[in-house]
């Protein structure tokens, strides 16, 4: 058979393979909306899919510049990850902090990358491909792949791995606006919760000693302050006590 035809059709199949990963990876979308922990974790399953000669796959990120695996396929992947960490040199480092694709043979990564290489030498890994990965300031870093089968990664592979990091970043940016607003909404429910509270107990000392609003409120302030508690459990404390208190009439 002609190898041209050959070549094309292996092509074709991992177009398919990429086009299929990022179906299921946009499904994740049209149900209810997932932790930003758990689109890390479908990216990372799926991306072996879409790249059919990685074997391993992990997503490293950088938590104020350090280094630290967010999820990974298996302990083998995470584990070459942390040789990186450890001597500050490797692949996933380089893409994280350059926002350049790595692809690289292990033979090359031994003379780039001496002591990562030396690090994961028993790791049975022959080549390299890792992709920045920017969702915002907070979640930055690298989608990585190895391969332990001997095919090594091609320029198709980097290709098709930049296609589905583009996808991935997407979903992963509207996980993380999902999870900021359900943040805010907590946040403001908690605050809505603490104004209810200290205007009760506020209404209660007012009503008691015979003051103004400011004054009750600063009366809370001192007790917080005296007691080392926040204002709104003070409150809280004071509304549960009034109101178990027997009634004078």
């Amino acid at each position: 058979m002609d190898e041209n035809l050959l070549d094309e059709r292996d092509a074709t199949r991992r177009v398919d393979d990429v086009t299929t990963a990022l179906e299921r990876l946009a499904g994740t979308f049209e149900e209810e909306a997932e932790e930003l922990s758990a689109v890390l974790q479908r990216v990372c399953q799926q991306v072996v899919h879409a790249v059919p000669d990685a074997e391993m796959a992990s997503i490293t990120l950088l938590r104020d510049g350090d280094p630290y695996t967010a999820t990974a396929t298996g302990d083998s992947a995470h584990r070459i990850d942390q040789a990186q960490y450890k001597t500050g040199q490797g692949p996933c480092l380089d893409a994280a902090r350059t926002g350049e694709l790595q692809r690289v043979e292990v033979a090359e990564a031994a003379r780039q990358w001496p002591e990562f290489a030396a690090a994961a030498a028993e790791s049975e890994v022959l080549g390299y491909l890792s992709a920045p990965l920017f969702v915002d300031r907070e979640y930055h870093g690298s989608l990585n792949l190895y391969d332990t089968g001997g095919n090594s990664f091609s320029a198709l592979d980097a290709a098709l791995l930049e296609l589905y990091t583009t996808a991935a970043e997407a979903a992963l940016r509207s996980a993380r606006r999902h999870q900021t607003a359900r943040e805010t909404t907590a946040q403001l429910s908690e605050a809505l919760t603490s104004r209810a509270v200290i205007d009760q107990a506020k209404g209660i000392l007012m009503a008691l000693h015979r003051i103004p609003a400011d004054d009750a409120f600063a009366l809370l302030v001192k007790t917080s302050q005296e007691q080392n508690v926040k204002l709104r459990e003070v409150a809280q404390d004071f509304v549960t006590t009034a109101l178990a208190a027997p009634s004078r009439t």
